[in-house]
């Protein structure tokens, strides 16, 4: 998981009250990979825009696409929009 998405799911459970203690220890226990944004990965999230931009895709999503176009991985969304982008990543939805 992309720096960027992890910290946007630390902002929501923070958003919702809960302690960053519960936070790290829940988190910690997914045993997540989170991988660093570097500045490959914000030329190609940068680069998604155009092609994102219609479907109102926000930088996180962008950031999710490029780590997954990078490693050769899929992604997981319930967003059915990005599957009906036509990029080079493979979208799964989750519902």
């Amino acid at each position: 998981m992309s720096a960027v998405n992890f910290s946007e799911v630390v902002a929501k459970l923070a958003a919702r009250g809960v302690a960053e203690s519960v936070i790290r220890n829940s988190l910690e226990t997914l045993g997540l990979e989170v991988v660093a944004f570097d500045s490959d990965l914000a030329y190609v999230a940068g680069l998604l825009r155009p092609d994102t931009r219609k479907a109102g895709l926000s930088f996180g999503d962008r950031a999710c696409l490029a780590l997954a176009r990078r490693r050769g991985r899929e992604v997981l969304t319930a967003d059915r929009t990005w599957s009906e982008l036509g990029l080079d990543v493979t979208v799964r939805l989750i519902r």
